[in-house]
């Protein structure tokens, strides 16, 4: 795996929407612990998020809290205003918040399917087109990342079930510092992908090379379960055979890529 040195990122300035959401709370001191400075933007109450930011400890002064609805322009335009008005500059666009809804189609209400396109599409427009004009004023030659479904990655909605298990525990261990996760192992998920540990589509397909990485997985979060959260271990096989059981299920929607 490539390492990156821990200055790299020295000397820019990175706006994330959606920053702190569980993945959020994973991509942020990624972006810290490399001498970036991150204006982090989500919708949670000032109070709320200096308790996380606190609790996580991102230093203040490579740190600023933005509180905006990005699905409106004037607040998409103020996070961009707000990271230029501390750091100077902005250098990277991070267009991340977005949102997921399990439910069948013919159940789910129209505001519902407005307010997803809403969070995931129209905010990444209105951000990355009021970071774009900004640096364009500014004559700095930027970068705009939208981040991508996950699904492609993992089969939706019950992800793995050793990631639902250590996001309930981790948020029943946090006590009062509890994010308000819903549960549904979305956070360790997107972390196993970062830290490329993850089980891909394909992987689903070649049991032998499925149960290796099951094992290799479960390696590490066994222990974290068992010896941090004093919590039973979670068998591979069992794990195995319910990720083999939706091979048949997505079969007819997998398809190699070009």
């Amino acid at each position: 795996m490539a390492t990156f040195a821990r200055d790299c990122l020295a000397g820019k300035t990175i706006l994330i929407t959606g920053g702190l959401g569980a993945i959020g709370q994973v991509v942020v001191p990624r972006l810290v612990e490399h001498s970036a400075k991150v204006a982090v933007n989500d919708i949670l109450p000032e109070s709320e998020a200096d308790k996380i930011i606190l609790a996580a400890g991102w230093p203040p002064d490579r740190l600023l809290y933005v509180r905006a609805d990005v699905t409106r322009p004037d607040h998409a335009q103020l996070a961009v205003m707000r990271a230029f008005e501390r750091f100077g500059r902005l250098d990277v666009a991070l267009c991340h918040a977005g949102m997921a809804h399990s439910c069948p189609i013919v159940k789910v209400a129209e505001p519902e399917w407005d307010k997803i396109l809403e969070v995931n599409l129209k905010s990444a427009f209105l951000v990355a087109q009021a970071s774009a004009r900004a640096m364009i004023e500014h004559g700095i030659k930027g970068k705009i990342i939208f981040t991508s479904s996950w699904v492609q990655d993992v089969p939706w909605p019950d992800i793995t079930p050793y990631n639902v298990t250590v996001d309930k525990v981790t948020e029943r261990f946090l006590g009062k510092r509890k994010i308000g996760t819903t549960g549904r192992g979305i956070g360790p998920t997107y972390a196993d992908k970062i830290n490329r540990v993850g089980i891909r589509v394909q992987d689903l397909y070649d049991e032998s090379i499925l149960t290796q990485k099951v094992e290799a997985a479960l390696d590490v979060k066994n222990q974290i379960l068992t010896k941090l959260y004093n919590r039973r271990a979670i068998a591979v096989d069992q794990v195995v055979e319910e990720l083999l059981g939706y091979a048949g299920k997505i079969r007819p929607y997998v398809a190699d890529t070009v």
